[in-house]
């Protein structure tokens, strides 16, 4: 929620220009959210993801800017996967005239569609919550989009096979292939006007808990490459790291909170604890999962293990995914207001997984002042969240108009990540022939810059880091 309000779309003259295919960055350059690539032709309009800018508030103002093109002359957009910071952008297009096709895979329609009513309920709910607590700047609070917003959208959601070629335009054809990211997620195959161009969407790393991991991609002529971790390789398993924190946090009467990503990272981390507690490498305490769109998601996980999914890792066949009796799915408000002040030694798994909102901002306003308990951070921090003040050490966090205290211990575990590293980014990519130009966008700049200064040193590529807004021609 932000507390601005949208203005008109951009002009239709602006969108329609003529000339040479291009591609124009709208989002994830310069920072490593908000994913929108403008792939243009003289007639077609086909946009790669569509999603939110989040963390620092210089770029979470850009979601309440003018639309970029006018929505109505948009053809369709690829979406590779169901994170909001690649499809949280849907409503306000639906909102303001995009009746194209929403081109993705089945799981990520199906978790998108959750992702999409999960964020709208939220910010409808935090600026009612603004108004009536009056810890907003504007008179009125409203939401970026509203749930009408993201049913528009979801109702513009096509399901198409993956590995399969799908014609959008007469100039513009996608094909979707598993990027082991979460369930569903992509990297995009584009050809344009002869051009083929690779979206890699988020990608994902070998390993994963749950996913398979991508396949090699095809050669192509341009390559648009994230680069999340560009700059860093991921430390080893975290497990022992989780282990030793929820022993001490219990020893000492505490509690541990785990913001988690709802999507794929909340059943990672449950199942590890499940190992954990197995081995007996943790202490006998129940684990709440207080996080309904987690829940809705991981029954997603669930049904397309049961279809068998390929893109579902060959071991979890012979796992039934029961979380077991020692897992408590909260559900209900009652039961969620209970935790923010732990009545005995528990671990709580809640969303959101950077803390920018939801049921994990009530537990951390009831927990951080106090040293008995710990937050565990299980993913990456965009700049400018909670979630990276926490992990940058900061002694009070705002939430809800209030400073709170941050007496409690905070320990980031890095090895839960579903993105691929430096090295596998550079591992996959030397599958392909050079090509023509690789653009490195979705990084923070030293992050991008470094992938960038990789594939050139390591693979002979000509690598380069867009700016926000950039066009460039592709043919």
């Amino acid at each position: 929620m932000e507390t601005g309000t949208q203005e008109a779309v951009a002009s239709p003259s602006a969108a329609l220009d003529g000339g040479p295919a291009s591609l124009t960055f709208h989002g994830a350059a310069g920072t490593v959210t908000g994913s929108r690539f403008m792939v243009m032709t003289e007639r077609s309009r086909v946009l790669v993801d569509a999603g939110l800018f989040q963390g620092a508030a210089v770029w979470r103002r850009h979601n309440w800017d003018p639309p970029f093109v006018d929505p109505a002359l948009v053809d369709a957009v690829a979406l590779t996967h169901a994170h909001l910071d690649h499809s949280g952008y849907l409503p306000v297009l639906a909102r303001y005239g995009f009746r194209g096709r929403i081109i993705c895979s089945d799981g990520t329609a199906r978790l998108a569609a959750i992702v999409l009513r999960d964020a709208a309920h939220l910010q409808e709910e935090e600026a009612e919550h603004a108004r009536s607590r009056g810890y907003s700047k504007h008179e009125d609070p409203r939401p970026l989009f509203d749930t009408a917003d993201a049913e528009a959208a979801i109702a513009l959601l096509h399901p198409v096979e993956m590995g399969t070629r799908h014609p959008v335009t007469s100039e513009v054809a996608v094909t979707l292939r598993p990027a082991g990211h979460i369930l569903g997620s992509a990297f995009a195959e584009l050809e344009v006007d002869g051009t083929r161009v690779l979206f890699s969407g988020d990608l994902g790393r070998p390993g994963h808990e749950l996913l398979n991991p991508p396949p090699a991609p095809h050669p192509c002529d341009v390559a648009v490459v994230e680069s999340t971790y560009g700059d860093e390789p991921h430390p080893g398993d975290s497990r022992d790291e989780l282990a030793a924190v929820v022993k001490r946090t219990v020893a000492r009467g505490g509690s541990c909170l785990l913001p988690a990503f709802a999507v794929d990272r909340t059943p990672v981390v449950v199942r590890t604890l499940a190992r954990l507690r197995a081995e007996h490498r943790i202490p006998d305490v129940p684990v709440y999962v207080d996080s309904p769109m987690a829940l809705r998601a991981w029954e997603v996980y669930r049904e397309a293990l049961a279809a068998h999914d390929p893109q579902l890792r060959e071991d979890l066949r012979h796992d039934d995914l029961d979380w077991g009796r020692w897992v408590v799915e909260v559900t209900d408000r009652e039961g969620s207001e209970r935790l923010n002040d732990p009545p005995h030694p528990c671990v709580i798994v809640s969303a959101s997984g950077m803390a920018t909102g939801g049921r994990v901002l009530h537990h951390l306003r009831g927990m951080l002042p106090h040293p008995r308990h710990s937050v565990v951070l299980t993913g990456f921090q965009v700049p400018g969240t909670r979630g990276q003040a926490l992990a940058e050490g900061a002694r009070h966090l705002k939430i809800h108009g209030y400073y709170v205290p941050v007496r409690a211990e905070v320990v980031s575990l890095r090895g839960f990540s579903a993105h691929a590293d430096a090295d596998q980014v550079e591992a996959w990519l030397g599958h392909l022939p050079a090509p023509q130009v690789a653009y490195v966008v979705h990084g923070e700049p030293a992050a991008a810059t470094a992938l960038a200064e990789r594939l050139e040193d390591h693979l002979g590529w000509n690598a380069v880091v867009p700016r926000y807004g950039e066009r460039v021609r592709l043919s």
